[in-house]
């Protein structure tokens, strides 16, 4: 079987052809452009390869509700010529064949990375995870039971709201929370350490202070999921997290904030790097192009 993975971001777009083991057999890169020049180009790729079935994972926000009439849209994005954009219905149209229509899985970039470290990664032997991306912004997966979170919308976890450390007083990267509340990706993204040192975050790997902080703010996030979701597994991934000291600072805030209100399992086994390195979004998207069929 020849299972196609679209991993869309806002800066790139990863194509991959896998199979139902998750195997990855070829794989491209493309640019994003504007909506009609990029899925052309993406289009055309998967056409020559002659898959039987497309995952997408995609930047958002998205329609998520297969009763809408804009299921399958990109929503109210700040890439504004992808707004209200139809990537499913528009990659269906130009992939289907006479008489048979393309199975396509779509969801969310984040949640098909929880479906990755699900399906072959890191957690695999629970039924209950979240998936966190520390980088240019913050997202969050998550599964319950088996299945991929959705609701009103689907879950924008990175923007839940958190208070302040005692002394930050950086006003905060989101523009839509700062000065009377402040969010997780405004406090603790890669481009908020950016801001708040006026350097860019890999040029503060020696300094401790920074660090702390990051951790005290993931560890605060993590306390509200852990407390709301009851995650029985938790990863962090993205760029941020490429500074592998965060693991175990955050670990330590987490039993700190806490304070043994509640058991957990082994901090070292429950609050975990990605087991698939970079490629749990690209298998997730493979996952759910199975899951369509």
């Amino acid at each position: 079987m020849r299972i196609g993975a679209l991993e869309a971001g806002g800066t790139k777009m990863v194509l991959a052809v896998g199979d139902e083991n998750g195997n990855i057999l070829e794989r491209a890169s493309m640019t994003t452009r504007a909506p009609e020049e990029t899925m052309a180009g993406i289009a055309a790729w998967f056409t020559e390869r002659n898959i039987e079935t497309l995952g997408i994972g995609c930047f958002g926000p998205l329609d998520l509700n297969r009763d809408s009439p804009t299921y399958g849209y990109i929503k109210a994005t700040p890439k504004l010529a992808w707004r209200e954009f139809d990537i499913v219905g528009c990659l269906r149209r130009a992939l289907s064949t006479p008489g048979a229509a393309l199975p396509i899985g779509f969801d969310t970039d984040v949640n098909a990375s929880c479906l990755g470290e699900a399906t072959w990664g890191a957690t695999q032997d629970v039924d209950s995870s979240i998936y966190i991306t520390v980088g240019t912004g913050i997202g969050v997966g998550v599964m319950v039971a088996g299945e991929l979170l959705h609701g009103l919308l689907h879950p924008e976890g990175g923007h839940i709201l958190i208070g302040r450390a005692p002394g930050d007083d950086f006003a905060g990267d989101c523009p839509y929370h700062r000065g009377l509340a402040y969010c997780l990706e405004g406090l603790a993204s890669g481009p908020a350490i950016a801001g708040r040192y006026n350097q860019a975050a890999e040029e503060l790997y020696e300094r401790a202070e920074v660090w702390d902080l990051e951790a005290y703010y993931l560890a605060a996030a993590l306390v509200s999921y852990i407390l709301v979701l009851s995650p029985k597994r938790i990863v962090l991934g993205g760029g941020v997290m490429k500074q592998e000291r965060l693991y175990g600072l955050v670990r330590q805030q987490v039993t700190t904030l806490l304070n043994d209100y509640m058991p957990l399992p082994d901090l070292d086994e429950y609050i975990v790097a990605p087991a698939l390195g970079d490629d749990q979004g690209i298998k997730g998207c493979i996952k759910l192009a199975l899951n369509a069929m």
